[in-house]
C-alpha cells in the first residue's frame, strides 16, 4: 500500500524490478489496486516465506520506504 508522499518517480524502477523477477521465472501475476492505493504481486517457485521476503526487500518501493509491503504465504487450492 502506498504511504503518504509517494513519489511516482519510484514506479518506473518498481516495473523494472518485476520485470527481473518475471525473466527470472519467479512472478506469476502483478497488477496495481483500482483506487490506486497500491497493488500486489504474486511470485511462484520461491522456497519459503523468508526467501519470498528477501526478493520483495529489494523491491525499490521497499527499499525506499515508498509504500508498506506486506508478504504472506498464500496456500492454494
Amino acid at each position: 500500500m502506498r504511504r503518504p508522499g509517494f513519489d511516482e518517480a519510484l514506479v518506473a524502477p518498481h516495473l523494472a524490478f518485476l520485470d527481473g523477477l518475471r525473466a527470472d521465472g519467479l512472478l506469476e501475476l502483478t497488477g496495481g489496486f483500482g483506487d490506486r492505493s497500491g497493488g500486489a504481486y504474486l511470485l511462484r517457485g520461491v522456497a519459503d516465506l523468508d526467501a519470498a521476503k528477501a526478493i520483495v526487500e529489494r523491491d525499490p518501493l521497499a527499499i525506499h520506504g515508498a509504500s508498506d509491503i506486506v508478504v504472506h504465504e498464500w496456500n492454494t487450492r
